[in-house]
Formats: C-alpha cells, sequence, structure tokens
C-alpha cells in the first residue's frame, strides 16, 4: 500500500470514529429535518389537548358584567347580558359604579336584567355609585349589595340646558329660527323659557318620575305611599339605603360573590375572566362616554 492510500484510509477511519460518535446527532437531526412538519403538527394537536382539557376542568359557573360611568347606550351591557344567558353560567353578578344617565338605556338595561332573572339568579353590587338611571337598572335583580362606603338612590329625574342668550349679546350673535308647532322649541338655549314651554316639559318630567317610582315600589316590594321616604331623589349611604329598602345587603364584593354562588347552587365557583384586552377597551369606553356625557344635554335620571 503506498503512502497515499494508506492516507485515504487513515482519513476515513477518521470520519468513520468521529460518525459512530455524532451519529446520535446527525440521525436526530436528520429525522427532524424529514418529519419537521409531522412532529409540529403533533405538538399542535398536543397542546390543543391539554388546553381543551384544562378549559373542561376549569368551565366557568358565573359570570361577571360591569357596568361603570355614565349610562348612554344600553347596547354593550345588553351584549354582555345576552352572553351570560349561556346555560353554562349558573348566576350572574352585576358590579355597578355609575351615577346614572340617559332614560332610555337604563330602562332597556333594568328590562334586560328583569328577562335574564327568570332564568338564573342576579346579583348586583354597588361597588361606588348606584344612583338615578344606574339604580333603575338594578331594581330587578334578586339581590342588591351595597359597598358600606356606596352613595345610593337619588330617585328623580331631571331636564336642563344652559340658557346662553347673555353670552350670545355679548359677542353680537342673534339667532334666527323658523318652526312650527307652539312647543318645537322647547328647550332651547338662546333665551328664558316661557310658561307653557316649562309647564310642558314638567309634564314630561312628572309621568317619567312616576313611571320610575313605581318600577322601584314593583320591583323592591315597597310602597308607593311611602315614597317620600325613599324617593324624592333622596341620596343615602349604604345604611341609610338599606333601611328604607333600597338595598338588601351592606357587605364587600366578597360577600356578593358569595351569595351569587349560593343562589345559584354552585359549590365550587368559577368566575369567567375577562382578557387583558377586554379589559383595556372597557375601561377606554368608560372614560370616553363620562367625558361625552358632560356634553350632552337633555332628559337623563342623574
Amino acid at each position: 500500500m503506498n503512502e497515499e492510500n494508506r492516507s485515504n484510509a487513515s482519513k476515513k477511519g477518521v470520519k468513520g470514529f468521529l460518525a459512530s460518535i455524532f451519529y446520535p446527532l446527525t440521525a436526530t437531526l436528520d429525522y427532524l429535518q424529514r418529519y419537521s412538519k409531522g412532529i409540529v403538527i403533533l405538538f399542535l394537536l398536543l397542546l390543543f389537548l391539554a388546553l381543551a382539557q384544562q378549559n373542561k376542568i376549569q368551565q366557568p359557573n358565573l359570570i361577571s358584567i360591569k357596568l361603570s360611568g355614565t349610562i348612554l347606550d344600553a347596547s354593550k351591557v345588553l351584549k354582555q347580558i345576552k352572553e351570560a344567558k349561556n346555560p353554562a353560567y349558573k348566576g350572574v353578578l352585576f358590579i355597578i359604579d355609575s351615577p346614572g344617565g340617559a332614560v332610555a338605556p337604563s330602562i332597556e338595561i333594568s328590562h334586560a336584567i328583569k328577562r335574564l332573572r327568570e332564568k338564573k339568579p342576579v346579583v348586583v353590587y354597588a361597588a361606588g355609585t348606584l344612583a338615578s338611571g344606574s339604580y333603575y337598572s338594578a331594581i330587578w335583580a334578586n339581590k342588591i349589595v351595597a359597598n358600606p362606603g356606596s352613595i345610593v338612590g337619588s330617585i328623580g329625574v331631571i331636564f336642563e340646558t344652559p340658557v346662553i342668550k347673555g353670552l350670545l349679546d355679548k359677542i353680537g350673535i342673534e339667532p334666527e329660527v323658523a318652526k312650527a308647532g307652539k312647543y318645537k322649541e322647547i328647550g332651547t338655549p338662546f333665551r328664558p323659557w316661557k310658561d307653557y314651554e316649562k309647564a310642558e316639559i314638567q309634564k314630561v318630567i312628572s309621568d317619567t318620575y312616576e313611571m320610575f317610582v313605581r318600577d322601584v315600589c314593583k320591583a323592591r316590594g315597597l310602597k308607593y305611599e311611602d315614597k317620600d321616604k325613599f324617593a324624592e331623589a333622596h341620596i343615602f349611604t349604604a345604611r341609610q339605603a338599606k333601611a328604607v329598602g333600597l338595598v338588601d345587603e351592606v357587605a364587600t364584593i366578597d360577600r356578593a360573590k358569595e351569595l351569587t354562588a349560593k343562589l345559584a347552587k354552585v359549590e365550587h365557583p368559577v368566575w369567567k375572566k375577562p382578557t387583558k384586552f377586554e379589559e383595556f377597551i372597557k375601561e377606554l369606553q368608560d372614560e370616553t362616554s363620562s367625558k361625552v356625557a358632560s356634553l350632552l344635554l337633555g332628559l337623563k335620571l342623574f
């Protein structure tokens, strides 16, 4: 054997030796390269099954709905109520911190809770303010629990608008109005209201207030004759509200959750948790609606 052949044989020997040492690694890499797609699919399948099993074990059986800020639009809350109708949820907790708002959406929420109560127990928790329109929204719950530091009540109706005639006179602006109908200019900010206009507005306010009070009496089991005690836009502390029958208990949210589970007959409560993104969007919407509300005028319950 010449020198060249001996060199080639030596090289082959070294390569063979190295190949034998690293065979487990190279074989594994080769396998992964050949079957990488199948492995990824298998991994994803196992992950999906694991998550499905976890969801099955921790399937939420209770749900909470938050209502905060000024009530201008009922659609978002109504959407949450629709979700809460899912048979998987055995009970619903409404967490409310709102000064009230427009009449129509407050009544929409109130009636939606009334219908929901026919299917499953509903508990309302007054987290800060449960007043006017937000109290109207809450009246049909099975139970109302108020935080010890909350404000409750303000059962009343108001219509207000600024009169800016003095300001317009100072800057030299005089509005021109064309109208048809004696009452068409009711609530105008461009001049003081006339007596017949005030009477017309009062007629609407009084009838809305009458409806509000009678619905509270019906829902809470109160006597209309006692409306001076619990209505008339009185503002109550949580303890005072309980004394006049507007709430059932004065306690913290832990008690409200406990009561919801008890009424729902759930031994091992698992609450549905919103995602971080959902919480962010909700906070953004509440902040925006509150700012918009301060600019709006008209019939409202706060």
